[in-house]
């Protein structure tokens, strides 16, 4: 260790962690990594080529709690007794996207958080960023890290997906565009079960900017307008309604998407034309054009990619239709509201197939929709009570499956021509899937063989 470095921990070694580590070697920092579980072998290949140290299998409290800053990856709870030491020491806790903003300063930023639609909405603003032939990145929970891609491909402006967990652990991050798509129930756990910790943690994606800056978000969300209006915020506000026109911003009238900021006249767009349907793509829509509007982005190269623009793999992803069967892929649908979003855009009768580690969904949220239009539900999972618990009630059939076979499997025989096989499981994947991609994975796996 070198005594004149400034010394840094980071805690965790997944994709955030690695690209932390990079951009701090590359700063000239003193970097040590600890990780609590095994490291992947791509993230130990890549630490030992940069002559980085680390640890795994465990944190050595010794090493850590010699930081002059830790650098704590979004997967680690403060429950966890390593942050607890750390916290007791009084040592700096930031997160990777607070570090990779020190070193993106001159750059552009454009934050995008909800709690829900925020990974289509950071992939469809990047697309308009890169159709108006911008040196544009599309980093955070999304691509590569923020750390890592300030590190080894820097960029004019980021396009920066930023979950709660990474705003809990922010200082100086001021974004120029702050984009909060809505406010909902997610992650209870990690905030001891409270919606108003959660809340707050979603609303410091403001709280460094300043009047030149941009704070974009929807006015139709009961949750955001609930508690932004105890927020001072200080940079100028674009909402964003399906409701009644706005006189800046964006809404829906007669059927048409306006946007309506800056100089440039209105952007009006059909509905029908847009390349994300159904009234949740409506939103990401608006928030993806008003974003792109505040970095004068002109109205063809948003028009273009609002209109052409394909939705990202696991997020209500078509896979195939067999026998007359579609089946729909949401694997990334892992909290209540985003199902309850999937199930408002099918049109079809739906066999819903559900399940895995449960955060404190409330499925009371979707039993009007499951009643409406499911007429079975799979439970993928280790521990299907509580989704028996709220729904059997609203539907004629509720089985337990433990494998993506199975549950493809019954999901087809309960199914008829014209119905839709959606995977759409409210809950984290952990219990039988590496991750939310491996189990969109298999499910296509599955479809693809039947």
């Amino acid at each position: 260790m070198d005594k004149h470095k400034k010394h840094i921990v980071i805690l965790g070694a997944g994709e955030s962690g690695a690209g932390a580590a990079l951009l701090a070697q590359q700063q000239e920092y003193d970097v040590f990594v600890s990780d609590g579980g095994p490291i992947a072998a791509a993230f130990v290949r890549e630490l030992e080529e940069n002559n980085i140290r680390y640890e795994q299998g465990g944190h050595t409290e010794a090493l850590v709690l010699k930081a002059d800053e830790v650098v704590k990856s979004p997967g680690i709870p403060e429950k966890a007794s390593i942050m607890k030491k750390i916290r007791e020491a009084g040592i700096p806790v930031i997160s990777e996207i607070e570090l990779a903003y020190r070193f993106a300063k001159g750059k552009k930023i454009i934050a995008i958080t909800g709690s829900n639609g925020k990974t289509t909405t950071t992939a469809l603003t990047y697309d308009i960023f890169k159709k108006a032939g911008l040196n544009a990145a599309c980093v955070g929970n999304i691509g590569n890290s923020f750390a890592r891609q300030v590190a080894l491909a820097p960029a004019d402006y980021y396009i920066v997906e930023i979950s709660s967990f990474q705003l809990d652990d922010i200082q100086q991050f001021r974004p120029e565009v702050a984009v909060l798509l809505n406010i909902t129930p997610d992650h209870l756990d990690r905030y001891d079960h409270k919606m108003e910790q959660y809340a707050a943690a979603k609303l410091r994606i403001v709280e460094n900017q300043g009047p030149e800056d941009y704070f974009i978000y929807c006015l139709d969300d009961p949750g955001i307008n609930q508690y932004l209006k105890n927020l001072p915020v200080q940079s100028k506000i674009l909402p964003f309604t399906t409701m009644e026109p706005l006189k800046e911003g964006g809404f829906i009238a007669n059927k048409e998407l306006n946007l309506r900021v800056g100089e440039e006249e209105d952007l009006v767009v059909s509905i029908y034309d847009l390349a994300l349907q159904g009234r949740h793509n409506l939103y990401n829509s608006m928030a993806a054009g008003i974003a792109a509007r505040t970095m004068d982005i002109r109205n063809e190269h948003i028009r273009a990619s609002l209109t052409s623009f394909r939705s990202l793999e696991h997020r209500l992803e078509y896979v195939a239709s067999v026998r007359g069967i579609d089946f729909i892929n949401d694997s990334k649908a892992t909290n209540i509201n985003s199902v309850w979003f999937a199930l408002e855009s099918m049109h079809q009768p739906v066999v819903l197939i559900m399940g895995g580690i449960d955060k404190g969904n409330d499925y009371s949220i979707i039993a009007g929709l499951v009643k409406e239009k499911v007429k079975a539900i799979v439970c993928l999972g280790k521990d299907n009570h509580l989704i028996h618990d709220a729904l059997a009630q609203h539907v004629p059939v509720i089985v337990n499956t433990e494998s993506m076979h199975d549950a493809v499997h019954a999901s087809f025989f309960l199914s008829q021509k014209g119905d839709v096989v959606l995977l759409s499981p409210a809950c984290s994947s952990f219990d039988l899937f590496k991750n939310y991609e491996d189990r969109g994975r298999q499910f296509k796996q599955e479809v693809h063989a039947l």
